[in-house]
């Protein structure tokens, strides 16, 4: 049990860290000159950005703490604890953007951690080894992986919140095949040197998908404010964490018809908290905010003029 508990609490400080990282990365990365969405260029230029460097480090940490987790647990009950990042980045945002929080991102917060709750009630602990994620069970990680390519095709035609949260919708389920991946590299490295990570695909596809991932998510935060592309993070990365959990490792479903019916409700709670937290003004309020912090100006270190703020109407400000 007290181990249990150990495996529960960095689940959730894998999830503080995230959510820290996510807010500080939105920070700088919203500066971007649009012509770099989706360019090589955009993580060039962040890597000489100290506060988004403290982002990316916080945001690392909680990956490692994450795969800790997922280690030790079920991939369809970790995916549930680490979702609640969004509100602690809420609670970084609000007093950061000098906003106060409001009902909406209250109830959202309240739903998101009854979702939690109800997905956990129906998962037991099951140790890392007892599940089978051989290679034969993956085309299901490569038909998430299409539908993220779709999603960013057509966020890059289109502009404003629509690019963001199409482009996080793909950062998120590359985001949830990386957390089925380092369940698959470690259940590699069971009771064998590290040196095995040579030989093993899924070390080398974790690898691709991380940075995968964080391209992505930074070309969303750079697209809008951060509330067009959280949710669809948010919300996309434990959905394929889930599917691929039962699919590819076999997490055990409850099959009788009162749990299911609260696994159903718990997905659509968590769901639908994620996207009512993840709308909170605090967030698109981060981007008038890092206007005003020390350092940061209307234009961008090689003269390229960097966006204005947006205001709720969508506008830029004159």
């Amino acid at each position: 049990m007290v181990d249990l508990d150990v495996d529960y609490a960095t689940a959730l400080l894998a999830a503080v860290l995230l959510g820290v990282g996510f807010v500080l990365q939105q920070y700088t990365a919203e500066q971007e000159p649009e012509c770099r969405f989706l360019s090589p260029r955009i993580l060039t230029d962040l890597l000489r950005k100290p506060r988004w460097v403290g982002g990316v480090v916080c945001m690392i940490a909680g990956m490692l703490l994450a795969a800790w987790a997922i280690g030790h647990l079920e991939l369809t009950l970790v995916e549930p604890l680490l979702s609640t990042n969004l509100l602690f980045a809420l609670v970084l945002a609000v007093p950061m953007s000098k906003q106060a929080f409001r009902l909406p991102e209250i109830v959202g917060a309240l739903i998101l951690c009854a979702g939690v709750a109800l997905l956990s009630s129906t998962r037991s602990a099951k140790p890392i080894g007892l599940s089978f994620g051989s290679f034969s069970h993956w085309p299901a990680a490569a038909i998430i992986a299409a539908i993220a390519i779709v999603a960013v095709h057509f966020g890059r035609r289109a502009n404003g919140q629509a690019r963001a949260t199409l482009t996080g919708v793909g950062a998120g389920l590359v985001f949830g095949i990386q957390d089925a991946l380092t369940r698959q590299t470690l259940e590699a490295l069971q009771d064998k040197s590290w040196t095995v990570l040579f030989t093993t695909w899924s070390a080398y596809a974790l690898v691709g998908a991380g940075i995968t991932g964080v391209w992505l998510m930074q070309n969303a935060f750079s697209a809008a404010p951060l509330r067009a592309s959280l949710p669809a993070i948010a919300a996309g990365e434990p959905l394929a964490g889930i599917v691929l959990g039962i699919v590819v490792f076999g997490d055990r479903v409850q099959i009788t018809p009162g749990m299911l019916a609260i696994e159903a409700g718990g997905l659509a709670a968590l769901i639908v908290g994620v996207v009512a937290v993840a709308r909170s003004s605090a967030f698109s309020g981060l981007r008038t905010f890092v206007g005003h912090l020390p350092g940061v100006t209307d234009t961008d270190h090689d003269g390229q003029q960097a966006k204005q703020p947006v205001h709720e109407s969508g506008g830029a400000e004159r």
